[in-house]
């Protein structure tokens, strides 16, 4: 075993070692959050869209799964006016007490405002004869500039059929019906649609071109619906997972949990300070890829409404982070390298062993440090400290029974 260890020491000293760098990314909202701005850490490429060229956003992924967005970011707000189609006609906007406020869920894409209603489906009913969706809620949109659009979503099959109309400040125009194919823009999640000018618009860039979008959203304020405010920030793509860790204090990441919910970065990274805005550069967010790619990411700045002007560092850690299975143990080890020459292990066994144990070996395959673990099966997380060794390349191995992991590692 030594001797395949010293060749495979010398193998990975021979090749050497290739180490991370951060990527400083600048993007604008633009002057009151005008735009709404994608980002994809991969290519290091943003598209940016006027964040009020739509109103309503429809999820198009496929035939059996539907949602309605509405744009909050814009002000616009959703109520609930009635659950009786006939009462179309009789919409009084007098009656604005009286109707249900309806919310974007800001963790999920595909709950919208309009799938919260009272409906079975929030804004209709199954139609067993003909296997679709049929409209039975009447919603009324409320836009910043006091004006009211009432709308219903009559029919989902493939596809969208609304009819709407505009309150002139005295009556109701004429309805408007139209239709929005789930086949348009076959490459988005969203399909979005402009009441105020009648028409389909693309608002998004295709659903594997980007990882985050800068956007005004509304948020539960206290996390109880009794307030909604609207907010700033940051929500992620649904093919894409992320961990928050404060690293203020430690850069350890054994508790990392990687959660769906699109507003785990959210606003929190920032902080108004009665002048300007204080960004947390110790909150870090982990970006895992369906195919296991890490990046680091911390934002260093934010310039608030004047501006919209946001920066943040990323990197590609997957080398440092990376987690190898061998039947019984995965092992990730962080930060790699080490400046302080002090290194986490962060390890999950997955049997029960004998005996458990790292073992370090230089680049001449020598044995320069050994200590025991768990042999236990579960998740740890245990730090080496390595002060007494030199700097340079080191090979860790950990043994759990028969198995084990070999890492590089690099004391600086």
């Amino acid at each position: 075993m030594k001797t395949k260890l010293q060749l495979f020491a010398l193998f990975i000293f021979c090749v050497g070692i290739s180490k991370a760098q951060e990527t400083t990314a600048n993007i604008s909202m633009g002057a009151s959050y005008g735009n709404k701005v994608y980002y994809k850490l991969s290519t290091e490429t943003e598209s940016t869209y006027v964040r009020d060229l739509w109103d309503l956003a429809f999820l198009r992924t496929s035939a059996y799964a539907f949602a309605t967005r509405v744009n909050d970011g814009m002000g616009i707000l959703v109520f609930e006016a009635s659950s009786n189609i006939a009462d179309w006609t009789s919409i009084d906007v007098a009656n604005e007490t009286s109707w249900t406020e309806l919310h974007n869920s800001e963790t999920d894409w595909s709950v919208g405002a309009f799938d919260t209603g009272s409906a079975t489906y929030g804004w209709g009913e199954y139609n067993p004869s003909t296997h679709h969706v049929a409209g039975s809620i009447i919603f009324v949109l409320k836009y910043t500039d006091g004006s009211y659009k009432k709308l219903i979503i009559e029919d989902y099959s493939n596809g969208y059929t609304i009819k709407y109309a505009t309150w002139d400040g005295a009556t109701w125009s004429s309805d408007t019906t139209t239709t929005i194919a789930n086949s348009s823009n076959p490459n988005n999640t969203f399909n979005y649609y402009s009441l105020i000018n009648d028409t389909e618009v693309v608002a998004e860039p295709a659903s594997t071109d980007w990882d985050f979008v800068f956007t005004k959203y509304l948020t539960d304020y206290y996390g109880d619906q009794s307030l909604y405010y609207g907010v700033t920030g940051v929500l992620h793509s649904a093919n894409i997972t992320i961990a928050e860790n404060d690293e203020s204090s430690s850069s350890d990441v054994s508790g990392l949990v990687y959660l769906d919910e699109i507003n785990t970065i959210g606003r929190d990274w920032k902080s108004f300070t009665g002048t300007g805005y204080a960004v947390n550069s110790d909150l870090i967010f982990y970006v895992k890829y369906s195919d296991d790619t890490i990046y680091r990411v911390y934002f260093t700045s934010f310039e608030g409404s004047s501006t919209g002007n946001i920066s943040f560092n990323f990197e590609d850690v997957t080398a440092t982070m990376s987690v190898d299975d061998f039947n019984q143990i995965s092992l990730g080890i962080f930060p790699n390298p080490s400046i302080d020459k002090k290194i986490n292990l962060v390890y999950d066994q997955l049997l029960n062993t004998d005996t458990s144990n790292v073992s370090i070996y230089n680049s001449k395959g020598a044995k320069v440090f050994e200590t025991s673990i768990s042999n236990s099966a579960g998740f740890y997380d245990k730090q080496l400290d390595l002060s007494g060794l030199k700097s340079g390349i080191y090979i860790l191995n950990l043994k759990s029974g028969d198995t084990y992991v070999t890492k590089k590692i690099v004391l600086q």
